[in-house]
């Protein structure tokens, strides 16, 4: 009697695949590659042209170019712009946005918590009226605006523009806040209402502090609508010591000529505080812009 013995099949051997295989590969984009590079240099070059003027002299500018780097660099921009009296107009412009910032903050915050709280038909009547301001410019209402101004006797003060820019600055800031406030959760409010809190209380310690990204992108907001404005200081204001930064701009401009690089200089500097401003705030803006206040 004969035996077989049989030889067990060895096991197949898995081979890895190699993390640097062809097929794992990722493709270079070359179309967005592309786009990103002619994106950089429609926002590039116009910042460059922006900040070489300023060490321009006017002659050197008119018969070199925008974009030929300064032979012979100077600061001499930054003095007339000075001496002009920017610094003035600048003080007015910072006054006149933490003005409209306090009144736009305050009022769209405690609005936009009645709004959240409330639900009644009154106060979404109220708010549906505040969003009725989206569809009307202020270059419809100007002359309602300024007969209003002169009646209040305000006409050719800082008043006479803080009061209209904060006004149009509301519905965009009670929409953005409406919105943060509703993130926050209900079991918050129930929780606090254990605890004994009042809607004062309830507001100060629990809405503001989960809303900190929604106010700092309506403070944002606010800040950019008021230093930037032209139409309000145009309209509202006629005397050298009111002028704001946009107006006093004109201080460059001549009967004949226009110091095209005294004018960027200023524009520059004009542009400093807001930079400034936007380094602060600007995690918190971001966040308020994607609609995550309360989360």
């Amino acid at each position: 009697m004969t035996t077989t013995t049989t030889r067990p099949r060895a096991a197949a051997a898995v081979r890895p695949r190699r993390s640097g295989s062809s097929g794992n590969r990722r493709r270079p984009n070359l179309l967005a590659g592309a786009g990103s590079l002619l994106w950089l240099a429609v926002v590039g070059v116009p910042l460059y042209a922006l900040l070489v003027a300023t060490f321009q002299r006017g002659e050197n500018y008119t018969s070199d170019g925008p974009l030929t780097p300064p032979s012979d660099p100077t600061l001499d921009n930054y003095a007339t712009a000075i001496e002009n009296g920017l610094l003035g107009f600048v003080l007015n412009t910072a006054i006149v946005t933490l003005a409209v910032v306090v009144i736009v903050v305050a009022l769209s915050a405690t609005a936009g918590y009645a709004v959240v709280r409330s639900r009644t038909r009154w106060t979404n009547g109220v708010f549906r009226a505040f969003l009725l301001g989206l569809a009307i410019p202020s270059q419809a209402v100007i002359i309602p605006v300024y007969l209003i101004i002169v009646e209040m006797g305000l006409y050719d003060s800082l008043t006479a523009i803080v009061l209209p820019t904060a006004a149009f600055a509301l519905p965009v800031c009670m929409l953005i806040l409406v919105g943060s406030m509703r993130d926050i959760s209900e079991e918050l409010y129930e929780a606090m209402a254990l605890d004994g809190a009042g809607s004062v209380r309830t507001f100060v310690q629990l809405v503001v502090p989960l809303s900190r990204p929604g106010l700092s992108t309506v403070a944002v907001y606010s800040a950019l609508q008021a230093w930037n404005g032209f139409l309000f200081p145009l309209i509202l204001t006629q005397s050298h010591d009111k002028r704001l930064i946009t107006m006093g701009l004109f201080e460059f401009q001549g009967e004949y000529r226009v110091d095209v690089p005294g004018l960027l200089t200023a524009v520059v500097l004009s542009t400093v505080p807001l930079f400034v401003v936007y380094l602060v705030a600007r995690r918190s803006l971001v966040a308020g812009l994607m609609g995550v206040g309360g989360k």
